[in-house]
């Protein structure tokens, strides 16, 4: 299939399908913007990164915080907001704590950024060390409350807090031999702080939710013997779309239409950062093989904040359900092209942006064959 791409951005296609077995033609377009700390509005950096193909961890895949997931997901009912970074104290001073704030349209999620702590039980109770000052700590969830509490030599008295299974801080088993010297998370809820490894505490963190968190994994829908059975490889009948959705609820808005206000508090070194999300009409053509075409318009269903990179991406997404198969589409034109460009498909001709650029083109088009 021929992709036209006429952005400045990047794009991929792939084949997805839904519950029913429909395969569906999806377009995903990539924009990374440079992130204003001056006041002026973002602009596209010279160098764009790539849709993400697999997803990405911090470590090992399943043992670690997931930092990016696939741009491929066949479709989203609401925007994922995720920001991946850290938390910065004042200029030339170090705190123990420092909170922290995500502003993007109608959402607002703020918590506390700790620094370095252990469990104290040097006897029979559990107690906290003082936490360590710091002037730049990573916001992660492998650094969130939570984690797998497998220190017993019992494996039956083995488990796992499922809200973040890859976090720290989390004991079941509150012998002081498995708790004593053990880290705490560097991130809690404002006004709910962190005093006893065996409670529910909310894990805190800005970044992508695991696909066997909970309640995440209840999304993906039943996979028994009856699945494998009767409906394999199709999706089960119980999938919820809402599995496509990698941002925690809060961090979850409704499409991104652009000149939706960002504001970000301590997580920048400036200490406040505000700016407003480019304004972009991102459309796309399918072109079927027999004639005719569908015109779709692209949603922009993620970001992605990166203020370590000074950098935010944001994905479109497009889907065309398909007949029988993606060869029925043979081409699919991303962005605006001129009325010329236009006038030349419709004739059969080639279109050619000036006389510099025939030569040029031919020469390609020998180079190929």
């Amino acid at each position: 299939m021929d992709l036209i791409n006429a952005t400045k951005m990047l794009t991929g296609y792939t084949m997805g399908m839904d519950p029913s077995g429909r395969e569906h033609l999806l377009v995903v377009v990539k924009g990374t913007y440079s992130l204003p700390l001056d006041g002026n509005p973002p602009a596209l950096l010279e160098e764009q990164i790539p849709p993400v193909e697999a997803d990405v961890y911090t470590g090992d895949p399943g043992f670690s915080a997931p930092l990016y997931e696939t741009d491929y997901a066949l479709r989203k009912s609401r925007c994922d907001v995720i920001l991946n970074g850290s938390a910065y104290a004042p200029v030339g001073e170090r705190k123990t704590k420092v909170t922290v704030c995500l502003k993007v349209g109608s959402i607002k999620k703020t918590f506390n950024v700790v620094g370095d702590r252990a469990w104290e039980s040097p006897h029979f109770s559990i107690g906290t060390s003082f936490a360590l000052p710091f002037s730049v700590k990573l916001i992660s969830y492998d650094k969130a409350y939570g984690g797998t509490d497998n220190y017993h030599p019992d494996q039956k008295k083995h488990s796992a807090y499922m809200l973040n299974p890859i976090g720290c801080g989390y004991h079941n088993q509150l012998s002081s031999k498995l708790v004593d010297g053990m880290p705490l998370p560097n991130t809690e809820e404002i006004n709910e702080p962190v005093t006893m490894p065996n409670q529910k505490h909310r894990p805190m963190g800005f970044g992508v939710i695991g696909r066997n968190w909970e309640p995440r994994y209840r999304y993906a829908g039943t996979y028994d013997q009856n699945w494998l059975d009767n409906v394999f490889p199709f999706l089960p009948s119980d999938f919820n779309d809402a599995y496509y959705q990698c941002a925690p609820p809060d961090q979850q808005i409704d499409f991104i239409k652009g000149g939706e206000l960002v504001e970000l508090l301590n997580l920048t070194p400036q200490g406040r950062t505000l700016f407003q999300l480019p304004r972009v009409d991102m459309p796309v053509v399918f072109f079927r093989k027999k004639g005719g075409r569908e015109e779709r318009q692209a949603v922009a269903d993620t970001l992605v904040i990166e203020p370590d990179q000074n950098r935010f991406s944001i994905t479109w997404r497009a889907s065309l359900p398909l007949k029988k198969n993606m060869f029925e589409i043979p081409q699919v034109l991303v962005g605006k092209k001129s009325k010329a460009w236009w006038r030349a498909r419709e004739l059969g001709k080639t279109y050619y942006l000036s006389l510099a650029h025939l030569p040029k083109t031919k020469k390609a088009e020998t180079s190929d064959a």
